[in-house]
Formats: C-alpha cells, sequence, structure tokens
C-alpha cells in the first residue's frame, strides 16, 4: 500500500459582490469547493492506496519541521495547482517579534523535496492553472529548483492550451506500466492543459494529438520516481475525464509506478 500526501486541488469561493450603499459593500456568502475528492476516491478505490487530502494553505502554513515528518511518513506526493511559492515561503519567516533578535531562516522546502526524490521518494506533478508555468507565469516550478526533478520542461512564459473542442490524448509508449491495461486513446477529451517541452533524460509516454505536446511524462532521479501530467485530475479541464471509465486505474497505475510498486 502507498501512503500518499495530496496538496491541492481546493478552492474558497467568495460570494457576489454587493454594494448596498454608497457606504456599505461587502460579499455574501462562502462556499469551500474540495475537487481533490474525484483523485482522492479514484486512488482509494482499489485498496491499494491511502490519501491524505490537504488545501494549498494548509501546505503553505507547514510548520518547520513537519514538511521533514512528512517526507519520511509517505510514500508519494502529489502537487496539483500549487504555485512554487507556496514551498519558497514560511508564514513563520514574518513574525515581526522576531526582527532583529536573530537570523530568521528555515530549511527550504523545494531542497528537501528534491533531496527525498533521490532518496526514493515517488511524486507526482499534475496539471493546473498554477503548475509548471502556469498563467501569467504564476506557477513558477521552472524557475525553481523544483525544474531538477520534473521530467519536463518548463516554459518561460505562460503554458496554458485551452479549447472547449477538448485534445485527445495518444500514447507514445503504450507498454509502459502507467498506460498497462488501458485504452488511453478512449479517454474523453481534455479541455485544456500546460504546455510543456520534453526532457532528454526523460520519458514522454502519451502527447495529446492535436498539438504533440507532452500529456504524461516520467523520469527517475537518483532512487525515486517522478510522474507529471500535464492536464488536470479535476474540474475545470477534467469535467469529462472524471468520468472515464478507466479514470480511476489510470491513477492508480500512475501512483503504483511513482511508489515503485
Amino acid at each position: 500500500m502507498a501512503n500518499v500526501y495530496y496538496v491541492g486541488d481546493w478552492a474558497l469561493a467568495i460570494g457576489p459582490l454587493y454594494a448596498e450603499s454608497p457606504f456599505n459593500c461587502g460579499h455574501k456568502g462562502a462556499e469551500v469547493f474540495n475537487d481533490s475528492t474525484w483523485l482522492k476516491t479514484a486512488l482509494e478505490s482499489s485498496g491499494e492506496h491511502r490519501v491524505t487530502c490537504v488545501p494549498t494553505w494548509e501546505f503553505y502554513k507547514l510548520p518547520p519541521g513537519e514538511y521533514e515528518r512528512i517526507l519520511d511518513e509517505y510514500d508519494v506526493l502529489i502537487f496539483s495547482d500549487v504555485e512554487a511559492k507556496l514551498f519558497q515561503l514560511c508564514p513563520d519567516m514574518f513574525d515581526r517579534r522576531q526582527f532583529g533578535k536573530q537570523v530568521l531562516t528555515f530549511p527550504d522546502r523545494i531542497r528537501l523535496t528534491n533531496e527525498a526524490v533521490q532518496g526514493g521518494l515517488g511524486v507526482m506533478f499534475l496539471g493546473g492553472w498554477m503548475s509548471f508555468t502556469g498563467e501569467l507565469g504564476r506557477g513558477g516550478w521552472g524557475r525553481t529548483k523544483l525544474a531538477e526533478i520534473l521530467p519536463l520542461q518548463c516554459l518561460d512564459i505562460e503554458d496554458l492550451a485551452e479549447s472547449s473542442e477538448g485534445f485527445a490524448i495518444v500514447p507514445e509508449l503504450p507498454d509502459h506500466p502507467v498506460l498497462a491495461g488501458l485504452d488511453v486513446a478512449a479517454a474523453p477529451p481534455i479541455l485544456g492543459y500546460n504546455i510543456t517541452r520534453p526532457r532528454a533524460d526523460c520519458e514522454v509516454v502519451a502527447r495529446f494529438s492535436e498539438t504533440g505536446d507532452p500529456a504524461i511524462a516520467v523520469g527517475q532521479f537518483g532512487s525515486g520516481r517522478v510522474f507529471s501530467y500535464t492536464s488536470d485530475p479535476a474540474p475545470h479541464w477534467a469535467c469529462n475525464f472524471v468520468y472515464w471509465d478507466e479514470y480511476a486505474a489510470f491513477w492508480q497505475n500512475a501512483c503504483r509506478w511513482a511508489a515503485g510498486q
């Protein structure tokens, strides 16, 4: 069984903005959307994997030492719609009461992640508006040392590709374990993805037929394995994909491969 720590795919919707007078303007209503349930349910449906899901704001607020515990206790980490800044900044850095009293530094979470992968940790990097380079460059993965363990190369500009007509996935390496037993070409259309470039020392497992851009890529870094899927595991890009009858099997394959099982 793989023990999985999954960050991302949550959102907080703040309701409509009402101006009730020239002096009174406020939002009405708030709702939490937990879109991680699609992937969590798929991974746990076979009984092989156990998944802990956290929103990005919880990951960001991890106190010093807590991320080290997670890296030690989990077999696979999943990052989906998680911008690089969430790795690099910790709220405890900004305790003004400590300014001038001591040197304020904390262990770098990206360095810790890279070292854990080299030591055997599996990681799954998934697409979204805040993934890879992302919308207006906000993802920022390529500008950090996360690039050292990404099996794809990020663009230097916004990388979103979207179409209401959708994109089809076609296998490049149909015999790869990630695609074992799957007819990935029969998957429903994907409504968007992050444009990336292949990396010479890694493998592109599947592409989007309309563009040739990578859809799935994998790489081995030291003793650890890294899987990348350049689209989203949940709506909105995956509003069709989540109803694919092989959706669960696909993610179980991916997690199994990343865990080295």
